[in-house]
């Protein structure tokens, strides 16, 4: 029980503090620089829509906005089966440099993405998400990027919060900064592990066509642009934003979904487990040991409630402290300092219980629906 307890505690440790201390240090005394340049070439932004009839509008209005020459932007909107007024918001959109495509039968966004990426002139791809606004400049950052020719795929910056200059200080929040600091530091110390799919680019022909059903094309084409040789980066000064901060139950169904996609890669794509993925560590770490997190922590519980003694009586009674706090949180306990505690511990349960519902998914094939 006690190689139980410790062995447990070092993964939970390692995934959590472990590996991002590594990366940072790595990005901090090996770093690779990546080169930026004041370039300007032609791009093309691809947005799958389904169903988005109370986001599109904006964010319509947000891609005519961006700081990039109109010449040398295409906009290219993927309407997936759409049954309510998406459809109408398209034909009713005027703008000479967009293309709609409109797809009779919802097919998912896989198949969305690659009908707008065979529409797409630019030598970048630049895809979004429907909900998120993109900040006016940050196309223009994110393509400088470019100018380093060793660079294939640039994600933008996520920020979640309903103000633009304050990040969410929730237990969400909290993850989504730590998970931004992360990617940032992989990066910067070579290449991060997957992109933000509400903002990122890719050199087209870099492009694969997606595998249909496919969950995470965010990570699924940055893996790819990597095999070829060329590195992903995340530019921290290129920012889109979510206004809305997910509840816990709106996260947890996006965890679920994007946990199972991490188990659905590795039947895609069984060579990034091989010597052929030059980021396999990374991804084993970042990735794939978050999935166990779960058993992790019951095996962590299921030990010091058997051994109950000494150092592992204290472990417990954090343990259970640290899941009391969870509750408090859960009938809405909202006490200064204890708020913020028990939101960060909840948050943690919630994501942790995504990974176990995940792997059921996984295990009983049971398929996520994209929705919006």
């Amino acid at each position: 029980m006690k190689t139980l307890f410790w062995s447990c505690l070092f993964l939970v440790l390692f995934t959590y503090v472990g590996y991002p201390l590594w990366m940072f240090f790595r990005a901090l005394f090996w770093p690779r620089p990546n080169r930026r340049g004041d370039i300007l070439p032609r791009v093309s932004m691809v947005l799958a829509a389904y169903n988005e009839e109370e986001n599109l509008p904006n964010k319509l209005r947000n891609l005519s906005a961006l700081d990039y020459p109109l010449e040398l932007l295409e906009l290219v909107i993927v309407s997936d089966g759409s049954t309510d007024d998406t459809n109408n918001i398209l034909a009713s959109w005027r703008n000479p440099s967009s293309k709609i495509v409109i797809l009779p039968e919802h097919r998912g966004k896989a198949i969305a993405l690659n009908h707008g990426i065979a529409e797409a002139q630019g030598e970048i791809i630049c895809f979004t998400d429907a909900r998120q606004t993109i900040a006016v400049d940050a196309l223009k950052k994110l393509v400088a990027n470019f100018a380093d020719p060793s660079v294939g795929c640039v994600s933008g910056a996520l920020m979640i919060g309903e103000n633009p200059t304050v990040a969410s200080s929730d237990g969400v929040g909290l993850y989504w900064r730590i998970e931004r600091c992360t990617r940032n530091w992989e990066g910067l110390a070579g290449s991060t592990v997957g992109a933000t799919g509400a903002f990122y680019a890719v050199r087209k022909r870099l492009l694969l066509p997606l595998p249909p059903n496919t969950i995470l094309d965010d990570v699924y084409i940055p893996f790819q642009v990597v095999r070829q040789g060329q590195r992903v980066i995340l530019d921290p000064r290129s920012l889109a934003w979510d206004h809305v901060t997910p509840g816990l139950r709106q996260e947890f169904r996006r965890k679920v979904r994007t946990l199972t996609g991490n188990y659905q890669l590795l039947r895609l794509a069984p060579w990034l487990l091989t010597r052929v993925n030059p980021l396999r560590v990374q991804l084993v770490c970042h990735k794939l040991l978050r999935l166990v997190i779960p058993f992790a922590l019951l095996g962590m519980l299921v030990s010091t409630v058997s051994l109950h003694r000494g150092l592992y009586e204290l472990a417990l009674v954090l343990q259970l402290a640290f899941y009391a706090l969870a509750t408090l949180r859960i009938f809405g306990s909202r006490v200064g300092f204890v708020s913020r505690l028990s939101s960060t511990s909840l948050a943690f349960v919630v994501l942790n219980t995504a990974a176990a519902v995940a792997l059921i998914y996984f295990i009983t094939g049971k398929k996520s629906v994209w929705v919006p």
